[in-house]
Formats: structure tokens, C-alpha cells, sequence
């Protein structure tokens, strides 16, 4: 147990203490997003939408998700990461305060559209900010310890949430949100001030090479769009399916999703360690991370016993734990070429698209087919996905043989 223990912190030697103030930051801001596993249930209890409504509302999400991640890439390369992140986490706390006194159907879609478009303006500069903290060699490891923050933020929020709905309401949950964003508003003015903060790999490139001319990214996109796209079911169709299927309340539902986010906490940076030094490549790694996704919707209809929700769970876990750190990895491998920012914006875009069509097309497949019906159409979408993956192993390795 003693070695396993120092062989666990091992995994973390080596990152910038401002790799360590990105996490915490994060980690208070997404300590604060449980509004979001919640939303569905929230629109439909306590605004009474319809699963119509609430899927135009979650594209509606996304769209301002797209536009956000553009123009936080515009902006990050225009203005630089520091100002961006502050500005985003700032104005992301008054419009989740004020998201909560809106109750009309339009008004929720250009409300969530607002709060989106601000806060993902977050996501490139953040990304572009890691990468500037981090030396060459630790750059997966400190993108796994960023989504550490992110799941152990993810892992308190849905059970804290739960206990929050439970025992006050919903409003108090936007109350929640808007107070955290702020909050790492003030942390970050505090720790990673330009003029404190130590830049370990500065990459400016003389004539950047556009992303659009990079044929290998664009296969990897729409393999990430993919992935996106089943991935998000576990936050917005996946909660109504255990309330109106296997009938579990909202404190059981905020557990469930609490064990994913726990998970990857306890099992994520050695596992990523491990995999870092075996023979495996980044793009492999991607695709079978989106293999064990789809698994876990193959497993969700073999039965409807409740502890399978637990093993669908899992899977998807072990899948997002290794598609997502290695995902992102290669994007910042190859932005060394290009705009960092423009990058990072078009791989946050590819999440982005998938919060449109993926939220959207899940409720209005549930309310059309049903839910087992709608699982197989995720299997088959990660059929799709898989073989994109697997051309882009191909097309990499190409271009090594090339150079």
C-alpha cells in the first residue's frame, strides 16, 4: 500500500505551480457547474417544459457554446489567455445569478445561449494558458491534472446538488454557480497575474500554418464531434432515462454522476502516467477511448437490472479518462504549427457542435423511439466515430513516414 501510495503521488511530480493554480481555479469553477446535470430535470419540473422544449434550449446551449469557443480562440491570439479567462469567469457568475429569474421558453433560450457564449470563451484560453505552463514533456499529465480538477469539481457538484435540491431548490443552484465563478474570478487576478506567473514554453510561430490546411485534424474532429455526441447523452437524456426508467430520485441521480467524477479522480493521473509510458500512440489511446464509450450503451440495453447503470457508468468513465487527456494532447502537439489559440478553438468547437446536435437530437429521439432505441442509435454513431479514429491512426502514421 506504502509504494502504491508514493508511486500514485509520483504521477504528479514535475508541474508548474501555475499548472497547480489552473487546476484549483478550475476546480472552484467547476465545483460550482451542477446546475448543468441538472438542467434537464429543472426545465421540465420546475419550468414544465416539454422534452421538445428542452431540447431546443439545450441547442441553444451549444450554439453559444461554438460561438464562445471561436471567439475565445479570436480573442486569446488577439489579446492574450489572462485577460480572456478573467473577463469569461467574471461575467459567467452575473449571468448564471441571472439565469435563475428567467422562466419563459425564449427567454431560457437566449439566456443559456448568453451564459454559454461567455463562459466557453473560457476554453481556448485556458487551454492556450496550459500549454504556456507546462514543459514539453508534461503536457498530458498537466492536461490530466486540469480534468482531475474538472471531475473532482464534477464529482462534489451533481451530489451536492442533489442535496441542495433536495433541501432548498433549484434557485439555489444558480445562486451556487455565479458565486464560484466569481470566486475563481478573484484567485486567478491573485495568482496567475502576467507578472507573476512563469511562461515555460512560449511557441510563436513566424508563418502559422491555418488549421484548415491540416487534413489529420479535421478526421480528428469529427472522431472528437463524435465522441461528443454520445458522451453528452450521460449529462442530459442519461438522467431523465434513470428518473423515468429505473426511477431513482434526484439525490440517487446526482450520486450516480458523482461516481464518475470520483472515479477519475482517484484513477485518472496514473493510469494516464501508465499508458504515457507503454507503446501506444495518442491516436490509438483516442480511439479505444471511444470504443469503451459506446460499450457502455451496448451494456445499459442487455438488461434492466439497476446495478447495470453502475457498469454503463464505468465504462463510459474508463473511455472519457483516456480519450480526453490524449485528445488533447495531440491538438497542442500540433498547434506548435499554427495559431495556438485558433486550435484550441476548433477542438473546443468540436465539443461545442456536439452540445447542438447531441443534446437536441437525444430528446427528440426519446420522446420519438424511446430510450432503448435511442441507446442503439448511440451504438451505431460510435460504429461512425471508431472508424474515423481509425483512419486518423493511419493518416498520422503516414505523415510520420513522410518526415
Amino acid at each position: 500500500m506504502k509504494k502504491l501510495y508514493f508511486n500514485y503521488l509520483n504521477t504528479f511530480k514535475g508541474l508548474s505551480s501555475e499548472v497547480w493554480w489552473l487546476s484549483l481555479i478550475t476546480l472552484i469553477n467547476r465545483a460550482g457547474t451542477m446546475v448543468i446535470p441538472f438542467l434537464s430535470l429543472y426545465l421540465t419540473t420546475s419550468l414544465n417544459f416539454t422534452l421538445k422544449d428542452v431540447g431546443w434550449i439545450m441547442t441553444c446551449f451549444g450554439l453559444g457554446s461554438v460561438l464562445g469557443s471561436w471567439l475565445g480562440g479570436k480573442l486569446t491570439d488577439k489579446i492574450g489567455f489572462y485577460k480572456v479567462m478573467k473577463t469569461s469567469l467574471f461575467l459567467t457568475g452575473i449571468l448564471f445569478i441571472a439565469l435563475q429569474f428567467v422562466n419563459t421558453f425564449v427567454g431560457f433560450c437566449v439566456g443559456i445561449f448568453l451564459v454559454m457564449l461567455v463562459a466557453d470563451t473560457f476554453r481556448p484560453a485556458m487551454f492556450v494558458a496550459l500549454n504556456t505552463y507546462s514543459k514539453p514533456e508534461n503536457k498530458t499529465r498537466s492536461v490530466t491534472l486540469i480534468r482531475l480538477a474538472i471531475n473532482l469539481g464534477f464529482s462534489a457538484g451533481p451530489a451536492v446538488g442533489g442535496l441542495i435540491i433536495t433541501s432548498l431548490n433549484y434557485n439555489g443552484l444558480f445562486w451556487v454557480d455565479g458565486v464560484t465563478c466569481i470566486l475563481a474570478t478573484i484567485l486567478l487576478v491573485n495568482v496567475l497575474n502576467p507578472k507573476k506567473a512563469k511562461v515555460l514554453d512560449e511557441a510563436k510561430v513566424e508563418n502559422p500554418q491555418s488549421v484548415f490546411i491540416d487534413k489529420a485534424f479535421w478526421i480528428f474532429f469529427v472522431g472528437m464531434f463524435v465522441f461528443g455526441f454520445i458522451f453528452l447523452q450521460y449529462f442530459s437524456t442519461m438522467p431523465l432515462y434513470y428518473k423515468d426508467v429505473h426511477h431513482l430520485t434526484e439525490l440517487e441521480i446526482g450520486l450516480l454522476m458523482g461516481l464518475n467524477g470520483f472515479f477519475i479522480f482517484l484513477l485518472e493521473m496514473p493510469l494516464i502516467k501508465w499508458l504515457e509510458d507503454s507503446k501506444y500512440t495518442k491516436e490509438f489511446l483516442m480511439f479505444f477511448g471511444l470504443l469503451l464509450t459506446g460499450l457502455s450503451f451496448v451494456v445499459i440495453n442487455l438488461t434492466g437490472w439497476v446495478g447495470i447503470l453502475i457498469v454503463g457508468m464505468l465504462l463510459m468513465t474508463i473511455g472519457e479518462m483516456i480519450a480526453f487527456p490524449f485528445s488533447n494532447a495531440f491538438v497542442m502537439e500540433r498547434a506548435k504549427k499554427g495559431n495556438q489559440g485558433e486550435y484550441m478553438a476548433y477542438y473546443s468547437i468540436a465539443f461545442s457542435m456536439s452540445h447542438i446536435f447531441g443534446h437536441n437530437s437525444g430528446m427528440q429521439l426519446i420522446d420519438n423511439i424511446g430510450f432503448d432505441n435511442t441507446w442503439n442509435f448511440m451504438i451505431l454513431l460510435s460504429v461512425i466515430g471508431v472508424l474515423f479514429l481509425f483512419m486518423l491512426i493511419r493518416v498520422v502514421k503516414r505523415e510520420k513516414v513522410r518526415a
